[in-house]
């Protein structure tokens, strides 16, 4: 029998106002549907529902300073929590957090504590977005192409419209898709994702270090 959080409508956990206003719901309303079909068919949906929409929650538009986006959540239970490449749990830190924590430590030479919580990033106005927000736990990619990019799409979009000039990170090809989206006076940076599959194209982008130059006298404080 379905929980009363899986009844609950998807944009129930978009807590904030001013995002709902921003997000396409028909494109919501139907990721809904998929999400009970998943759920349904036996089928762990990561993260939790209630955090689905935690990196909007964590930081209001107007807010927003810097996005990271990556591609969609870490698809191993426990490690993802609603905000792009953040680990909360106990053990090791996800492969992708640590190649990350390596380029900020080498690019910054902020020591990092070890700590995976990224909070404290979007308490500084870093918005810290997937392109896809949900994942079948064990399936990386597994809810590629069922909505989620018209979302993101919209998201982009709508901060890119601003005349506020932003810092954009763009890890990864489903991430380096948006760069369409973007131009002056935002300053956008590509680069590989940080997994182990790609992290290649990812160390040595030095993009803390740059994101920082860009932001000017209000810089980022990368450690965690």
């Amino acid at each position: 029998m379905a929980s009363e959080t899986t009844r609950a409508p998807l944009i129930d956990s978009l807590r904030s106002e001013a995002w709902r206003q921003i997000v396409p719901h028909e494109a919501i309303h139907a990721l809904d549907a998929f999400l009970r079909s998943e759920h349904e068919a036996g089928h762990p949906v990561l993260p939790p529902r209630d955090a689905i929409f935690a990196a909007l929650n964590a930081v209001e538009p107007d807010a927003v300073r810097l996005v990271i986006l990556g591609q969609d959540p870490y698809p191993t239970p426990g490690h993802a929590h609603g905000l792009a490449f953040s680990y909360r749990g106990d053990g090791a830190l996800p492969r992708s957090l640590r190649n990350i924590f390596a380029e900020v430590e080498e690019d910054t030479g902020a020591t990092m504590t070890g700590s995976g919580d990224l909070t404290p990033w979007a308490r500084q106005g870093v918005l810290l977005l997937n392109a896809v927000l949900t994942v079948r736990a064990g399936e990386a990619g597994s809810h590629r192409r069922r909505g989620w990019e018209a979302v993101t799409d919209a998201v982009i979009a709508h901060l890119a419209a601003s005349d506020q000039p932003r810092v954009f990170l763009l890890w990864g090809n489903d991430a380096r898709k948006k760069a369409r989206l973007l131009e002056v006076p935002h300053v956008v940076l590509e680069a590989g994702h940080p997994s182990p599959l790609s992290v290649r194209y990812f160390r040595g982008c030095r993009h803390f270090s740059r994101a920082n130059t860009a932001l000017g006298e209000d810089v980022v404080d990368w450690r965690v």
